[in-house]
């Protein structure tokens, strides 16, 4: 290998994060041609992990490392939310741990590249593409391992569980985590909920957090939400909430009146 190629390959090494995964088109971008990563490959310096995609020879990487490259190397909005996300951040820990299963929110037009669907990551990953809130609006970045990724905050969390709620989520343990979070901020909450474009999400989100008793809850500026009109069955046969003309299950009147 010549003092040029090693050079080169210091300077990769150097710059990107172990447990991390690295596209192969970015590299290519970066100066590293399909050339030269064969013969990185070939020295054992890196590994394929599928068409487009490889990692250090011999490191551990997870799927939140794949996850790094979607974001930084690739500029994709997918990123882990509902509960994984509250999962991330210490804030959904007494409920099903999420070590099983993950799941991604991203734009419509996001798409999750071959690699990454057909490697085994050791775990059920879920990916929703959808558009009722933008993409880059309540996003925060949380450290993994010797890197960092975009995860949804808490309150956009919690509208995500909404959107996939009930069909995939239960809205009994939407409400366990909406409990937790006690300490949200009334200016973020405002964004997201001005933002927002599913009126399912909005009134069963207001609804659990008025039920959770937070103080947050009293310095939204609701007149600002647009509420949408008539009536929303959110489940048959359940409760008639009449201040956000929703239908709840029974369980959730009865258990937490």
């Amino acid at each position: 290998m010549s003092t040029e190629i090693k050079s080169k390959l210091n300077s990769l090494l150097s710059a990107q994060p172990l447990g991390t995964v690295l596209v192969s088109a970015w590299l290519v971008e970066q100066g590293y041609s399909l050339d030269l990563q064969k013969r990185y490959k070939k020295s054992h310096w890196f590994e394929s992990i599928g068409t487009g995609a490889l990692v250090r020879y011999g490191d551990q990487v997870d799927y939140l490392g794949a996850v790094y490259a979607l974001q930084a190397q690739l500029g994709s909005s997918l990123h882990p939310a509902a509960k994984t996300a509250l999962s991330l951040q210490g804030k959904a820990h007494y409920l099903e741990l999420s070590s099983k299963r993950a799941q991604l929110f991203g734009s419509p037009e996001e798409y999750l590249p071959l690699w990454f669907k057909k490697y085994d990551w050791g775990l059920s990953i879920s990916c929703r593409k959808t558009s009722f809130l933008p993409p880059d609006l309540g996003l925060v970045g949380i450290g993994c391992k010797t890197f960092s990724v975009n995860v949804s905050s808490p309150a956009r969390a919690i509208m995500e569980c909404l959107y996939l709620a009930p069909k995939s989520q239960p809205l009994l343990e939407v409400f366990e985590l909406m409990e937790g979070l006690n300490n949200l901020r009334p200016a973020s909450v405002q964004s997201l909920l001005e933002a927002c474009t599913s009126v399912k999400v909005k009134r069963l989100f207001l609804y659990l957090a008025e039920k959770a008793d937070h103080d947050w809850f009293n310095y939204l500026k609701l007149e600002k939400v647009d509420l949408g009109s008539g009536k929303r069955s959110i489940v048959k046969d359940g409760v008639y909430v009449s201040k956000y003309q929703i239908t709840v299950p029974k369980e959730l009147e009865a258990d937490h009146e």
